[in-house]
């Protein structure tokens, strides 16, 4: 059953509801994974993505903050979700597909922006959740599992614009990057996004403060597709829609996206 699934932090599904609409009828992924909803459950408008053929939704939902959920076309379940650092926050949430896969959406907390957990609390409970992320994966080693998600983190030299700018910088740094190592490495995730683009600049996410994002192009790529080692192989496609970043109001992170023939 091969299907396409994209991962995208909407930065509030109802103020871009048209715009979750557009990227549901020009690419039409079977599954969509979005992150920081920033709405009820009920107040996510689920009437207009059911007209486009996502009949099936997974959510946990808050007023004005976090959030995640899935929009499918295809049959799912709700595989349940984890409070990861006692948080409180709606940040995961997981789906079984009736061939027994198993999708994760994550919104790792963005962390802050001095990264001292000494001065900033907000960096302390990203790295807590980050190791119970990584607690969970060696706990229940995940199989026939996908991890997508706004993790936060620009793990690699060339996920950055520049690596030596942003060592110190909220999301590339060195114990940022342990910490995802870990919890990836507990997981055996394979990130299928580099798997299939191993090598070049490659970017998710571009700041607002940046008046001109396309040619400055300060990217870095916080949002990612990963897969366990016994699905990883079927996995293939992977892109991500840049031009996104560029529509009317739109979040400042662009989708990421992947197929599986599974």
């Amino acid at each position: 059953m091969p299907f396409t699934l994209a991962t995208w932090n909407i930065n509030s599904v109802r103020l871009r509801e048209g715009l979750v609409a557009d990227l549901l009828e020009t690419e039409a992924p079977d599954i969509l994974c979005l992150q920081e909803c920033k709405s009820p459950v009920e107040k996510i408008p689920m009437e207009r993505f059911r007209a486009l053929g996502y009949t099936h939704m997974i959510a946990r939902g808050q007023k004005g903050y976090n959030g995640v959920a899935i929009l499918s076309k295809l049959p799912i379940e709700d595989a349940g979700d984890k409070d990861f650092a006692s948080l409180g926050h709606a940040r995961h949430i997981a789906g079984r597909l009736e061939n027994g896969v198993t999708i994760h959406n994550f919104y790792v907390p963005a962390g802050g922006d001095k990264p001292d957990r000494e001065v900033n609390e907000k960096f302390g409970q990203k790295l807590d959740y980050l190791t119970e992320m990584r607690d969970w994966f060696h706990a229940e080693r995940p199989e026939r599992a996908i991890l997508v998600g706004d993790l936060n983190i620009a793990p690699r030299e060339d996920d950055v614009w520049s690596h030596k700018q942003l060592l110190k910088v909220v999301s590339h740094t060195p114990i940022e990057v342990e910490h995802l190592g870990a919890a990836q490495e507990a997981g055996g995730w394979v990130d299928v996004t580099r798997k299939d683009i191993p090598e070049g600049q490659l970017y998710s996410w571009w700041s607002y403060r940046s008046p001109d994002w396309d040619a400055a192009d300060k990217g870095r790529r916080l949002d990612h597709v990963w897969a366990t080692p016994d699905i990883a192989g079927a996995a293939h496609g992977s892109r991500i829609l840049r031009e996104v970043r560029g529509w009317t109001q739109p979040s400042d992170h662009a989708p990421v996206f992947a197929t599986f023939d599974l």
